[in-house]
């Protein structure tokens, strides 16, 4: 059995921001981030990547990634979940007589991961089945407001409206990154959140969402400050 398996998904059809997966990210494709702190870590027996586009392809094999097979159009629509594209990829290569006991879907947007990170989330499969980035919550969820159509407000939990922010419990949002897992746990569960999941906190700075061209110059600005360039 081969044992870690890299997964990154990277289809062609972003929509709010066009070719996002290869758009040029501080002199190289976003993409090569992923690609190299991937081969960076020595984790995995295998860096693929899962694309229906021969440009993505073409460039993920230029920073050492593999192809060795295109995604399914029906796996690349606007509709497949991230479950269902690494389910595909496992099966292709299962008809491939390759089997993975670990394996780590790694975004392709996602310049600020790091190998370090990677090498510490894979730690955490020791005790769970799913180990993910976290980032906390800058403001305790627990008093979040709702807006009506009328612009009125009122408190989700209007429970905590007088309690103190450090009497909160804290709350955390997935960072968007990457997730690690057990094969059979995941294959078993149909799903990348099972009862035995662990999370790694990272820092705000460590952690942008790109969905848009503000995102992107935002996380421009903070690979800069983390690298110390300008």
């Amino acid at each position: 059995m081969v044992k870690s398996l890299c997964i990154i998904p990277a289809r062609g059809g972003s929509k709010r921001i066009p070719r996002k997966n290869i758009k040029d990210f501080l002199g190289k494709p976003i993409i090569a981030y992923s690609i190299e702190a991937a081969i960076k870590s020595n984790l995995f027996d295998e860096v693929m990547v899962s694309t229906e586009d021969s440009e993505i392809a073409e460039i993920a094999k230029q920073y050492g990634a593999r192809i060795p097979f295109m995604r399914s159009k029906e796996k690349a629509n606007d509709f497949a979940t991230t479950y269902e594209v690494i389910e595909e990829v496992l099966d292709n290569y299962e008809k491939m007589d390759m089997n993975f006991e670990k394996a780590c879907c790694l975004y392709p947007c996602a310049p600020l991961i790091t190998f370090e990170k990677l090498q510490e989330a894979h730690d955490k499969l020791d005790s769970f089945d799913v180990a993910f980035p976290v980032v906390k919550y800058s403001f305790p969820i627990q008093r979040a407001l709702l807006k009506d159509k009328d612009g009125k407000v009122m408190f989700f939990q209007p429970e905590y409206e007088t309690t103190r922010s450090q009497d909160l419990k804290e709350s955390y949002h997935d960072a968007g990154q990457f997730y690690w897992f057990v094969v059979k746990k995941i294959i078993k569960n149909k799903g990348l959140f099972t009862n035995n999941t662990g999370v790694l906190v990272l820092s705000e700075l460590e952690v942008q969402d790109i969905d848009n061209t503000k995102d992107w110059k935002l996380a421009e600005l903070k690979y800069k400050l983390v690298h110390g360039f300008s």
